[in-house]
């Protein structure tokens, strides 16, 4: 059953019709899910789908990995956190569907309503907007969906939320370079990635990984963040690499790309995220330092 897991509210029931629809629609009218005409010709002969921006968003930023439990979320909602209290009005989109993180960092829960044109209301808290599949979902139950089902709802938190008047839309995207990312290269106009990693080697193949995809779907890319980059002992103060040292600057100056930050592995950063209460709000200027660096650097890069 489609909804296994899902609780049986209108919302989900209204999610669950639009997707039967366009499962139909892909199946057995518009194979590619293009439109009959547009502007951008050349793309259409190609088979590929027209990109287009989000309404509401002036600047979107793709922030991944390729890779599970290098921090990715963390940053996410911090760097969007950090645009915010650097002036910016910021968004935050999961755009994990299978394992939604956004909920339980920004401390929300219930589902969004819907406005007077059918499209969904972010959540807000901390001054930023979001939205995620865990607002849709009860914690304890499992996404069980197909591929054509997982992309129309990855389409739908896309194109049908009703983001106010926001200058950066920052998404959270999930381990991998499959559907989720192609889609999304294909069908939003993306202004630049960020590619977080440890300095880990093995943490830097996948980000290697996630460097090559968006040079190949012609994403730019604004730089390399590694986090858990060093470890401060609170007793004595001496600095331990745990995971290498500065494997991320080493990759990022193999690709020509720019650190855009440091970010110390930090028990405040972890106790503080379980709690819903990211440490770019709740905690010392000096633990949020590197966030709102990052985010400066972000800022400058995207003029």
């Amino acid at each position: 059953m489609i909804l296994l897991g899902l609780r049986r509210t209108s919302l989900q029931l209204t999610l669950l019709y639009r997707c039967i629809t366009h499962t139909r629609e892909l199946r057995h009218e518009n194979p590619l899910g293009l439109p009959k005409k547009g502007p951008e010709m050349p793309r259409m002969s190609k088979g590929l789908p027209i990109k287009q921006k989000i309404p509401g968003v002036a600047k979107i930023i793709l922030v991944s990995s390729a890779k599970g439990g290098v921090g990715k979320s963390t940053v996410s909602v911090n760097l969007a956190l950090a645009l915010q209290k650097l002036g910016k009005t910021t968004g935050l989109l999961d755009a994990d569907i299978f394992g939604p993180s956004v909920p339980r960092l920004l401390n929300l829960s219930g589902e969004p309503r819907i406005s007077d044109d059918g499209k969904l209301l972010p959540l807000s808290n901390y001054g930023i907007q979001s939205m995620s599949m865990g607002y849709l979902v009860a914690p304890e139950n499992a996404v069980v969906w197909r591929g054509l089902m997982v992309m129309k709802a990855l389409q739908q938190l896309l194109f049908e939320v009703k983001w106010e008047n926001l200058d950066y839309l920052v998404i959270d995207m999930p381990p991998g370079t499959g559907d989720t990312q192609l889609t999304i290269s294909q069908q939003l106009k993306v202004d630049g990635a960020v590619i977080v990693s440890t300095p880990q080697d093995i943490a830097l193949i996948d980000a290697v990984k996630g460097i090559a995809m968006f040079k190949k779907v012609k994403i730019p890319l604004l730089g390399l963040v590694q986090n858990m980059s060093y470890f401060v002992c609170p007793n004595c103060s001496h600095e331990s690499h745990i995971f290498g040292s500065d494997g991320a600057r080493r990759e990022a100056a193999a690709h020509n790309l720019d650190v855009l930050g440091s970010i110390p592995l930090n028990e405040e950063i972890c106790v503080q995220s379980d709690k819903g209460r990211p440490v770019v709000i709740a905690s010392s200027e000096a633990i949020a330092k590197p966030y709102l660096d990052i985010a400066e650097k972000v800022i400058a890069k995207l003029g």
